[in-house]
């Protein structure tokens, strides 16, 4: 399959979807939306949301189940950009760019980007609670709120990006890296192929089978961001390329060299594959995403 149609496709109804429920341009918070609207439209390939979707197709290639899912879809989209908000602070990774553009707190100031990053935040957990914009179960919306909120908290997300500015500058194990990898950025992208197949009604074996897909890309996706940041020019990467290495970052580079770390991103990618094997063509999406994730350059 065409892999770049596919997202292309899929990127389009993601963000007519976020248009669409999108706060207005008028009012007394008119200034706190703009800064949400500049981070959460200022480009971006949309890997999580379409990752929910494309999970949710392989499990049921029903128009209504992609259609129910979009709400979810573009809350991941929320919950992810309220995190790149975050890391990019002065107090964090302290960026100026973000794909190329200049960072939210560079055009807003930092009280402004912290608040648009806690609007995004519980802007995405107001969607994905609201009954009115799909007809997905209670019980369903519930569950697929526990694994978003758990894959975003302190267990996942946020408790690895503490976990990595804690580390920096710092000799630890291993171990410690997997954690913050699997923590940081794997987290939410299981957490997204995970609500995808709840909401498709997956069969508990289903379920599993995404999220050992889900673990084994989010890892790739963090190990080719190292080796990015490492081997790229900021023009490519649209953010401050070696960056890691000028924080004292331990990365897979560090470790394993660069090309002992493209062997451990292609083992993720086949990992993430080998996942599939009880899936029909339905889910050639998500292997044609798995390996894009390991080609992309930025």
């Amino acid at each position: 399959m065409d892999i770049k149609t596919y997202l292309n496709d899929k990127k389009k109804i993601v963000e007519n979807g976020l248009k669409e429920l999108m706060l207005p341009e008028e009012g007394p918070f008119l200034n706190h939306f703009e800064a949400m609207r500049y981070s959460l439209f200022a480009g971006g390939k949309r890997v999580r949301p379409i990752l929910c979707l494309a999970a949710a197709e392989a499990v049921n290639h029903s128009a209504d189940t992609q259609k129910n899912l979009l709400p979810v879809a573009c809350a991941l989209e929320c919950i992810h950009t309220y995190s790149l908000v975050h890391d990019d602070l002065p107090a964090m990774d302290d960026d100026d760019l973000r794909r190329g553009q200049d960072t939210n707190h560079t055009l807003y100031g930092e009280a402004a980007a912290i608040l648009a990053g806690d609007g995004l935040l519980t802007w995405g957990f107001d969607i994905l609670s609201d009954t009115t914009n799909s007809p997905l179960s209670a019980e369903k919306r519930l569950a697929i709120i526990q694994v978003i909120s758990r894959a975003a908290g302190p267990y996942g997300m946020v408790g690895g990006q503490a976990l990595d500015i804690g580390s920096e500058n710092s000799d630890f194990p291993f171990s410690t890296l997997q954690t913050i990898h699997k923590s940081k950025t794997g987290a939410l992208i299981t957490g997204s192929v995970h609500a995808g197949g709840l909401g498709a009604d997956a069969s508990k074996e289903q379920i599993e089978q995404l999220k050992i897909y889900g673990d084994k890309i989010g890892l790739a996706f963090q190990i080719v961001d190292d080796l990015l940041n490492a081997t790229s020019t900021t023009e490519q990467l649209g953010k401050a390329a070696g960056s890691d290495a000028s924080r004292g970052k331990a990365t897979y580079p560090a470790y394993f060299g660069v090309e002992g770390t493209r062997q451990k991103a292609l083992e993720a990618v086949d990992g993430a594959i080998g996942a599939l094997q009880d899936f029909d063509d339905q889910a050639d999406p998500l292997r044609a995403l798995a390996r894009y994730i390991y080609t992309r350059s930025n």
